[in-house]
Formats: structure tokens, sequence, C-alpha cells
């Protein structure tokens, strides 16, 4: 009831916290009216599916549906063409009387030129009642297509047969900077859009007042026509710019009160939205209008500017979602702490937030059926990642902010007389003969009264290797026993099947541990008796290192290797949901053979092992406390190698045991049990779909340098979700690695280095795994190997150097080709920036294995846990 009230409280409070935040972003802005009707808009009337560049124009009626639409709202129109429909649009605007600019488009062909002059004149002929003025080509001189003495001698023609007054239009500083064709002009007609100059809304009108003055100074005989001034409400940003509706608003409300005190007069660009405009100039040539495609005014005209004015709706769903996901997270979560539970409520309502605010943002762009698709990807890409980042924060929260831990494993005392009987296997291959005759040393002094070593050599070729081993183990008597088999198929798992049925009858449980790790000699005796509990067929001790003071590379992956162990695996052990290790564990015999014995379907046997003892009901026991020490690989090519077959071997797992990890086949798998199997491999996966991304984010930035008029950078709110992503898991490990592991910085760090540097082998390992779903080979450890060469790091590491290098190369291309004018691209810099560091890590780790000479204490070293038997 406590818990109840206390989840209540945290949910209300984070929920009172979200609303407060939707409602202090979207306050409203007071800003001046807009007046009931203007002098003028630019009029392309295009509808829905129709574009101009298909030559799919609209309709007769259709134009004249818009007309009655503006007309009341504004004295005139601009159009931009008399071809073909257009014609007959001063014709139409008369009925509802409406002035016209009448345009004409002029380009570099001079036919077509020729053919639009003339139609210009009967069109403005044919309507002397409301064609007030005349505009002879848009940005011709701008664009290039026509030199200013071209432009002259078109201008003075038509000056010569219309008796209206004539211009051409082009924005203020071509007329500035060309005072030989103001003088062919009975009037300037200027375009003002700030937003292209990058200037921030809050400057935009000041900025018009400023150019105007120019202009009026410049040609004080010339009277001065806005013929396009407006705001975007959707697209890129320039410098200062943003593209927003909000903004939009703001900008027209503020520049309609200034030009109506200085008596400007101007055409608002634009009426309606025009989708098609986007292959002309980008997502943001899209959303010009004052009216969406839709003939649905943008924004508020009178009432105050809200930045989201759905903004109500958006923080009810958010809040909904959060509370669906914390009823999930809060699941089986009594031990939690309430700082624990305010943090995944914290975590929980930012991620609903964002993946709310993210479809909202999507929603309001004009969608074809790719950039639907596009859009539909990113989105599933983005709640697959939030996933993942809740998954990442209930494991920050169990690891730290817990009251009590439900399974604590404590060294046992029992009387020898009820000890069981312990089978030790050690499998090998091709394994240095010293090193193993360390480890079988180690056991002989096991302070433990009934227990046998079978070493189990497989296909080692060379007598040299295996027969001193052999020889060792007659020299400890009886207890050890050497076996040496080949061929022997099934890899390690045949070896341990093969070893098993070589085991004593007596034996009761069975203990396994690699070639090269010196056990303590209480390692039995204080955990062999919690089988004593019938239920439990698995006690599990870490995998722990002793050659972590060797060099920086060992010191680096040591660091790496004790997060798992100190972190994830105790919070496994809390829902009985460890992962087997193949080394320092022991299980019960006889559940070994009832479930099957070692699997050899999947290469990694031994947490195969460990699920499917779950699936049959039974219990793990897991203590954080080392029992044993092996060897590091020595190399990062060996390093890449064993991470490379635990991922593959995760995603065999997930393959075969689907049906029981998602409740598809009836097990006896308890839900927190499915809950971390399948979330604990959710990182993994989501390595294996970052490395699709990277190639997309490639393909995107060779996009962007090749067609830049058409490609702009990904949009904020979906550069920003990896960003987050990435420093939520870095800002994670520090602070589980100071809290949980108890170290300082330096290796925090080496660990976060080791880590990201494994990324892309994993991510291999995960698309081979669960996509391709091919066999692959046992591949063995190597220990006590050479130390690699520079040349040899370098070929070790050469698929993240050479993705590091595309990556930054991208980076310098954009940077030099496109600028960073804009935040959308300055943002996905960053994100390519960031998606190369493990990349760089990579490459990092694999030099730092060259240099054995480089002392453990650059990259920080850890302290080590006590000896087990002096507790």
């Amino acid at each position: 009831m406590h818990q109840s009230k206390s989840n209540f409280l945290i949910v209300l409070a984070i929920a009172f916290l979200t609303v407060a935040l939707w409602a202090y972003s979207n306050r409203p802005a007071q800003e001046p009216p807009w007046p009931e009707i203007i002098p003028g808009f630019a009029f392309s009337p295009y509808q829905k599916g129709q574009d101009a560049l298909k030559e799919n124009h609209p309709t007769l009626e259709q134009i004249e549906s818009d007309l009655k639409l503006l007309s009341g709202h504004t004295h005139a129109i601009r159009t931009y063409t008399v071809d073909g429909v257009f014609a007959s649009i001063p014709s139409l605007a008369k009925k509802h009387r409406l002035n016209i600019a009448l345009g004409a488009w002029l380009d570099k062909d001079k036919q077509r030129n020729a053919r639009e002059i003339e139609t210009l004149l009967k069109v403005a002929v044919s309507n002397p009642r409301n064609v007030v003025r005349v505009i002879a080509g848009n940005e011709a001189v701008l664009r290039g297509d026509l030199s200013v003495e071209e432009m002259a001698n078109y201008l003075d023609y038509i000056r010569r047969e219309l008796g209206v007054p004539v211009s051409t239009a082009e924005p203020y500083h071509v007329w500035l900077d060309h005072p030989e064709l103001v003088k062919h002009v009975d009037y300037l007609a200027v375009h003002m859009l700030p937003y292209w100059e990058g200037l921030e809304v809050e400057a935009a009108v000041e900025f018009i007042v400023q150019q105007m003055d120019a202009l009026k100074k410049a040609y004080p005989d010339k009277p001065v026509v806005i013929g396009e001034v407006g705001w975007p409400s959707y697209g890129r940003s320039i410098k200062g710019a943003v593209a927003s509706a909000a903004n939009e608003a703001i900008f027209l409300r503020r520049f309609i009160d200034v030009a109506a005190r200085n008596n400007y007069t101007f055409y608002i660009m634009e009426a309606f939205d025009q989708p098609w405009k986007e292959e002309l100039e980008g997502a943001v040539g899209a959303y010009w209008g004052v009216y969406d495609i839709d003939r649905q005014p943008k924004f508020e005209f009178h009432s105050p500017i809200v930045e989201i004015p759905q903004w109500h709706l958006l923080a009810a769903a958010s809040v909904l979602v959060a509370v669906i996901t914390l009823l999930v997270l809060f699941i089986d979560s009594e031990t939690l702490s309430h700082k624990g539970r305010g943090f995944l409520g914290l975590v929980a309502f930012a991620a609903a937030t964002l993946i709310v605010w993210i479809t909202y943002d999507y929603s309001q762009q004009y969608q074809n059926w790719l950039s639907a698709v596009v859009g539909i990807l990113l989105l599933i890409g983005v709640v697959g990642v939030m996933i993942v980042l809740l998954i990442e924060a209930h494991e920050w929260a169990e690891a730290i902010w817990v009251r009590q831990r439900r399974r604590v494993v404590e060294p046992v005392q029992s009387q020898s007389a009820t000890l069981p009987f312990v089978s030790i296997h050690v499998p090998a291959y091709n394994e240095p003969p010293a090193m193993m005759i360390e480890t079988l040393d180690a056991l002989s002094r096991l302070d433990y009264p009934s227990f046998e070593v079978i070493v189990m050599d497989n296909n080692t070729k060379d007598p040299d290797v295996w027969q001193p081993v052999e020889a060792h183990c007659a020299q400890l008597g009886e207890r050890f026993r050497f076996f040496h088999v080949d061929p022997l198929p099934g890899f390690k798992a045949g070896a341990l099947n093969y070893a098993l049925q070589q085991t004593s009858p007596e034996a009761e449980i069975i203990a396994v541990i690699d070639s090269d790790y010196l056990v303590d000699s209480c390692w039995l005796r204080q955990l062999a008796p919690h089988f004593i509990d019938p239920e439990v067929a698995i006690v599990q001790a870490p995998q722990d290192y002793r050659d972590d003071n060797e060099n920086a590379f060992k010191a680096m992956c040591y660091s790496e290797y004790r997060g798992f162990f100190y972190i994830g695996m105790i919070t496994r052990n809390e829902r009985n949901a460890i992962i087997q290790h193949g080394t320092m564990t022991m299980v019960r015999r006889s559940v070994l053979e009832k479930v099957g014995r070692w699997g050899e379907s999947t290469i990694t046997e031994d947490a195969e092992l460990g699920l499917r003892i779950f699936e049959h009901g039974y219990k793990a026991s897991y203590t954080p406390q080392s029992y044993g020490q092996g060897v590091m690989p020595d190399t990062f090519i060996d390093y890449k190698k064993q991470r490379y077959r635990w991922a593959f071997g995760a995603m065999q797992i997930l393959r075969e045991h689907a049906g029981a990890l998602l409740g598809w086949k009836r097990t006896q798998l308890l839900a927190g049990q499915r809950y971390h199997f399948v979330a604990g491999w959710l990182p993994w996966i989501a390595d294996g779909f970052n490395f699709i991304f990277n190639l997309a984010a490639i393909a995107w930035s060779l996009a962007m340098l090749f067609w830049p008029r058409d490609i702009d950078a990904p949009q904020l709110i979906f550069s920003a979700v990896p960003l987050i992503f990435f420093g939520f898991k870095i800002i994670k490990m520090f602070y589980l690695y100071g809290g949980a592991v108890r170290t300082s910085l330096r290796p925090a760090l080496s660990a976060a280095i080791a880590g990201l540097a494994l990324s892309h082998t994993i991510a291999r390992a995960v698309l081979s795994g669960l996509i391709i779903g091919r066999k692959i080979a046992f591949y063995r450890t190597p220990k006590k190997t050479a130390k690699a060469v520079l040349w040899k790091a370098l070929l070790d590491a050469r698929e993240e150097f050479m993705l590091a290098g595309i990556l930054v190369s991208s980076i310098f291309a954009i940077v030099t080709q496109i600028g960073l004018e804009s935040r959308e691209t300055l943002m996905w810099i960053i994100v390519l920036a960031v998606q190369a560091i493990p990349y760089g890590c990579a490459l990092l780790m694999s030099l730092v294995s060259t240099l054995p000479q480089l002392p453990a204490r650059v990259a920080g070293i850890m302290d080590k846990p006590k000896n087990s038997c002096e507790l």
C-alpha cells in the first residue's frame, strides 16, 4: 500500500512537471493583430498533388475557389506567369474585386520569353480595370538567367506597349548593385525575405525597414513595392533564422503593423503553401503560405501566438505514454528506493515527451510516399532507441538505488561429511602447457574433501603441447585424470560432454573452469554448500583476471570486463536471470543431464545451458566475490574475436529460444527472466542497428553533398536522438562505475574506451547472428600470445579505421562545401563526429595493444577484490 502511494505521488509530481514544461514552452506571445484586409498576396494556386514542374496545373474552378477565399482579406494578388490557365486569373479576380500585379516568367529560353511577353500584353490590355502593375521576370537577374542588358530590353519593350507601371522583381541588393537597371522600370519590385539572410525573427522587421530606407535614399524618384515578404513555417534553419509557424506568425504580424505605419505596399509571400517547391528550394520551399495546402490558416490572426497550439493534447499524450511506460517499469520493483523510482519517472516522461513531440513535428510536414516511409522508419528507430534507453535507465536504477538486495549469496560453511562430490572439468585446446600446469597446481590445493579433476584436451595436434599436461596429471595423483581425443566434434561443448561421460558416478556437481584460471583454495568449500537447496542448479562466480597490471591495454580490458560482472550480473541475479559463464561455474549434474547436457548448436554453450535450466524452473546463485582469476587476451584482435563470439552466440540463443523468451512456447521461465534475457541483449542489438544507421548517415551525407538543393541535413529533433542516447549511456557508465564498481575516473574512462572500441565488432556479430544466422566455428581466445606490431594493429582495426575515415571525410566535405549556416547542418556534423568516436576508440585500443611497455597506471588501476578465502 505504501509503495502504491509512493508510485502515485511520483507519477503525479512528474506529470505536473511535464505539463508545466509544455505550458512554459508554449506560453502565449501577444503580437499586433492581423488587419481585416492587407495590400496583397503572392498567388500560386497549386493544390495538393499538383506540380508546376510536371505541368500538372490547377483548374479554373480551383483558381476561382482560391480567389473567393482571399476576397475580402486582401486588395490584390501578385501572379508569376500568364502561361496557360494562369492567363485567366485577372478576369476571374475581377469578379472578386481583386487587383492584379500581373507577372510574366522570364528565363534563359528566349522563344518562351517572347511568347510569355506577348500573352502578358494581351492579358493586361484585356483587363485594364484590375491589372494595376506588371512584374516581368522574377529574380531572373539574380539567377543569372538574364543579364541586366537583356532584362532592360524586355522592360523597355513592355513599357512602350502598356500604360501601367512596369518593373521586374529582384531582391533588394540586386537593385542596389545595379542602378543601371533602375532606369528601365517605373517602380522597384523588391523581395524582402530576411529568413534567407539568416536573421533572427526579432531582427527581421527592422532589417526590412533599413533596406527600404536604403532603397529610397538611393533612388528617391522611384516608388518601392515589396513584391515578396514572408517567413516559412517549416524547414532548415539558416544562422539565426528558424522556420516555424510561430515565427511566421510573429514576423508577419509585426511586419504588417510596421508596414501600415510606414505606408508600404507589399505582397505577402505567399497565400498558400506549395509543396511542389521543395524540389526548387529544399523542404522550406513548401511552407511559405499563410494558409496550408488544404486552405486552412496556419496561425492565429488575432489571438496571442502559441508555439504549438495543440500543446494541451500533446502534454496529455506525453503523460499517458509515460504512465503506461512506468506501469511496466514499476513491475516487481519493491526494492527500488524513492530516488530510483523518481529517476525512472523522469526518464520515462522525458522519453514519452520526445516521442510525442517527434510524432507531432513530423505529422505537420507534407508527405509523399517516400517521405512517409522514411518518416515511419525514423519513428520506429526513435521508439527503439527510447526502449533501449529505458532499459539502460532501469539497470541504472536497480544497480544504485535499491533499499536492499533480494538474493544475496554469502559463503556457506558446512561439515565435510555433507559436502557433495564435485567433478571439475577443464576443457583445453592447444593451450600452453606451462599455463595449464599452473592451473592444475592451483586445483590441487583446493580445501575440499571430495572432488576430481578431468582435463579434456580435444583436437590438439602437437604432442609437445598436450603430453606434458598428461604427465603432470599423473604426478598429481588419482584425483586428476587426463583425456586427449582427436578428432572430437562439438568444440568446447563437445569436450565438456565427453568429460561428462568420464565423470565419476558419485559426482553430484559439475564444475567448469577455463584452462588459464587459478582458483582460490576455498572456492568449492564456500560455494558448493549452496546446492543443499534442491532448486539451485547453478552456482556462478564472476570471471576475473590476474594480469590487469601487466600493461595499459590489459588494464583497459579489465576495467571494461568489470562492468558486466559487478553491475549487470548483480541486477540480473535479483530475478534469477544470470548469464551462466563457461568458467568458475558449477551445475547440478542431474539437472545438466535432465536438460540435455551441454548444447552444441551454439558457440556460447554456457549461456545457452543456463537458459535451458531456467526454462525447467531451476534457480541459479551468483556471487560477485572472485574465486579464481584467468588471463586476458593479449591483442586487440583476440579481444574483438572473444566479444564477437559472445555476441554472435547470444543471437543464436535468441533465435533458438525465441518462443520461450517471448512467451510463445510454454516453459517455466518467469517474466523477470524473460525480461533480463531479452533486455540484456538489446543494447548489443542496438549496436547492430547503429551500424546500419551509420551507413545510412554516410549515404545521407553524400546526398547532401551531391544534391544540396534537394537534400537538407536531417531535422534537429532526429539528429538529437542519437546524441541523447550516446550521452545517456556515457553518463550512466561513469555514474555506475563510480557508484557500483567504486572506481575512479581514469579506469571508468578506460572502460568507456574499451567498450566503445567493441561496438563495430558487436554490430557485425549481431547482424550475422540475427539476419544471416550462419554457424561459425568456435573461436578459442589465445593465451600468452606474441604482441602485435604496429602494421598488424592497424590491419586488425582496418574496418573501424575505414569507417572513421569516411565519417571524418564527410564532416570535412560538409563544412567546406555546405558550411555551418544551418543549425541542422551543425547538429548533423556533431552526430557524424559522435558516430566516429567508437571507431576511433577501436583504433586507439589496437594501437595501445602494441605497446606492452605502456604501464597499467596510464589506463588507471582498479582495486582488486579481497581474497575470498580471507572473508
